[in-house]
């Protein structure tokens, strides 16, 4: 049987127009006999309209009995009181640790920023949380919430199906690896945002397009390059010793537990010289494309 003529209509449509970009963020999987592991980057914050999923990802995240991601326990009430515990110092004032200059550059940058509370709020932070707070104000204020981020859609997904969704991470090891830094690297954190606070939105943007590309060597100029030639002891600890301590923890999956898991971690630590895959390479375990 011919097809009718609307058929037809939207066959021609649909090969004249342009096709609409479809996501395929990057898969890798690990195996022995007995494990499977995927290793899957995200992107903790991203708008509400940004389709990821395609067929191999969700058959790889049906097949999984486990869902790892980096935290768990990163409910508002347990980061409202490590950010006071960690994050917080009156008694040493930001304007105290900046010379004039910097202290100007700071303000503008806040302002900038949308800071809620601006230098005020700021001056009471210690150097890690104003650095991250410069980073994120302008992110939050163009409507990217990191309850969308695909950390949080997957682990409700898996935790609806009554699956198990564990942490790589606790929230205070997370936040202690920014709040345990030599003083000299924290100020440097917070001098790389205040540089950096007018890229935020932009920078954003092209990580999620090159995330959706599945473009690790992107992601890498955009997330890793950077920081590894301009702040060599941060990457060091954000990065590299996180992925080391990660792919470790990949390594005993493999040897002690059987069926298949899913891991899924930001995607700077799957992407460029020093990712997991790369430290998985070094524990002689091999990571695949898919």
């Amino acid at each position: 049987m011919k097809p009718s003529w609307p058929a037809r209509l939207l066959l021609c449509l649909f090969l004249l127009l342009p096709a609409a970009a479809i996501a395929r963020p990057a898969l890798w999987v690990v195996k022995n006999a007995d494990t499977t592991i995927y290793l899957f980057g995200t992107v903790h914050l991203l708008p509400n309209d940004t389709a990821w999923h395609y067929p191999a990802l969700d058959r790889a995240v049906a097949d999984s009995r486990t869902l790892y991601i980096e935290l768990t326990d990163d409910d508002q009430a347990n980061m409202m009181a490590l950010v006071l515990r960690y994050g917080l110092d009156t008694e040493h004032p930001l304007s105290s640790l900046l010379n004039p200059s910097e202290q100007l550059r700071l303000t503008t940058a806040a302002t900038r920023a949308g800071v809620p509370g601006g230098m005020p709020a700021l001056n009471v932070m210690r150097p890690w949380l104003a650095a991250l707070t410069l980073a994120t104000a302008p992110l939050l204020k163009a409507g990217l919430d990191p309850e969308h981020g695909v950390d949080k859609q997957l682990k409700e997904q898996m935790a609806g199906d009554g699956k198990q969704v564990l942490g790589l991470e606790t929230a205070e090891q997370q936040i202690r690896f920014l709040a345990d830094m030599q003083p000299a690297v924290e100020l440097a954190f917070l001098r790389s945002s205040i540089r950096d606070v007018d890229k935020g939105p932009l920078e954003l943007t092209q990580l999620i397009d090159a995330w959706k590309n599945g473009d690790v060597a992107t992601i890498a100029r955009l997330e890793d390059e950077d920081l590894r030639q301009t702040e060599p002891k941060l990457y060091q600890r954000l990065l590299v010793q996180r992925n080391q301590n990660w792919a470790a923890r990949i390594g005993d999956l493999l040897r002690h537990h059987s069926g298949t898991i899913f891991i899924a971690v930001g995607a700077a630590h799957l992407a460029g010289p020093d990712s997991v895959q790369a430290q998985l390479h070094k524990l002689g375990i091999d990571a695949a494309r898919q």
